[in-house]
């Protein structure tokens, strides 16, 4: 059974080889062309910047996929699991102590493993395409807010978790599911407030005006939002963005201050208008309620699978502490999920080309949202020839330029019924 489960890794990790191959091959015999649309936006040494870009960004990725896949199967597979398990338990007779100290190391390792990629794609990458702002002194502030708050929270649920185990062994994963369920929403009101000031300035629209067309588009609408702010992105990066953040009553609007840079005011509007359209159709619960459902069947599978009593044998080892057992089922499932990465991306392609349509109703400007989608795309070098096969599996939104292809039919359309 061991070597049934690195077989299944391996073909998961040469599937995703294969995918990424293709698209990189498809970029390197399409990527010099201008895209219909996109004639005078961007021209043939832009798009050679932009597929060069990719290609880095993939070679990067694809060493970093490697090097995580083998850290992992030789953590696993080999007795360096075991080993660790015991030096834990040998540290405290506390259960929780265990357990939390079991995982705490371990996202402390990870996350340290991590440092030379992360490096490497902010002061080399990113900087040698022009995007990275970010001084070496930023880069330690937020890579020790981030460890310190990552842990704070992983603590948080660890220590929950584990006690539910102990005091609740028949039923620990219904109770578990249900406390992380409620920590998720409770981070989702308070993270605005009490995580993202850590890392980002935000301050109120300095374009009055601009934030009196965005609050009358919210009107129509019919949504209401706690403030529209921008964000100082360009502390750290010139790639740009926008978003909303928050539920309910805390809702608010978020613009980087390199979007408010690049776009005029109409499709800054299209923009927020389409993000308004996640929020009216009703995206961002349906996706929290299809993701909870997921956790809850996964949570029972864990329970399952720990109580069955075998599962460090398909490992072949002969015990393992509950923590490791719970990295050894992390394991399986994320084989057994893999085949379900497209179904994912495909709701949400199709939740995005939704927010589309609504952004095209409420604005009544096609033609402003593609222009703005154009820009966004060439500004931050997007890959504009993706393979079919990768962005199916991968792509949570449409390729851009069919996003475009289909908002200039959409305005084509509109201007043929109004004459």
């Amino acid at each position: 059974m061991k070597t049934l489960l690195i077989s299944l890794f391996l073909v998961r990790f040469a599937v995703a080889y294969l995918l990424r191959y293709l698209n990189l091959r498809h970029l390197k015999r399409y990527g010099t062309t201008v895209p219909e649309g996109f004639a005078g936006a961007i021209d043939q040494e832009a798009l050679a910047k932009s597929a060069r870009y990719t290609l880095e960004q993939h070679r990067v990725g694809l060493v970093e996929s490697i090097y995580d896949s083998a850290l992992l199967l030789v953590f696993l597979f080999t007795p360096l699991l075991p080993l660790y398990d015991h030096w834990i338990a040998s540290l405290s007779g506390s259960y929780l102590v265990r357990g939390l100290t079991f995982m705490l190391l371990i996202f402390l390792s990870q996350s340290v493993l991590e440092i030379p990629f992360s490096l490497y794609s902010t002061f080399r990458l990113e900087r040698r395409y022009g995007f990275n702002t970010t001084t070496p002194g930023l880069w330690l502030s937020d890579f020790f807010k981030s460890m310190l708050i990552s842990a704070l929270l992983a603590g948080i649920l660890v220590s929950a978790a584990l006690l539910l185990v102990r005091h609740s062994p028949e039923l620990w994963w219904l109770w578990v599911w249900g406390f992380f369920a409620l920590f998720s929403i409770t981070m989702i009101y308070l993270s605005p407030y009490v995580i993202e000031p850590l890392f980002s300035k935000f301050e109120p629209l300095s374009d009055p005006e601009l934030e009196a067309e965005i609050r009358v588009m919210l009107d129509r609408a019919g949504i209401e939002v706690k403030g529209v702010l921008q964000m100082d992105a360009s502390r750290r990066s010139l790639h740009s963005n926008a978003y909303f953040t928050g539920i309910g009553h805390v809702k608010r609007i978020v613009l980087y201050d390199t979007l408010l840079k690049q776009m005029d005011h109409q499709e800054l509007l299209t923009i927020l208008a389409h993000e308004t359209g996640h929020w009216k159709k009703g995206h961002i619960w349906k996706q929290l309620l299809l993701m909870e459902s997921v956790a809850l069947a996964a949570f029972f599978l864990v329970h399952q699978l720990i109580g069955w009593g075998g599962l460090p044998g398909l490992f072949g080892h002969q015990e393992a502490s509950f923590p490791a057992q719970v990295l050894l089922v992390s394991f399986i499932l994320s084989i057994a999920s893999f085949p379900f990465t497209p179904v994912g991306s495909w709701l949400s392609r199709r939740n995005e080309r939704e927010a589309d349509r609504f952004a095209v109703e409420l604005s009544g400007a096609p033609h402003a949202l593609a222009s703005a989608l154009v820009k966004l795309s060439c500004e931050n070098l997007s890959n504009l020839h993706p393979h079919p096969l990768y962005a199916g599996f991968y792509y949570s939104h449409p390729p851009v330029v069919e996003r475009v292809a289909a908002l200039r039919a959409m305005a084509s359309t509109g201007e043929r019924r109004n004459n």
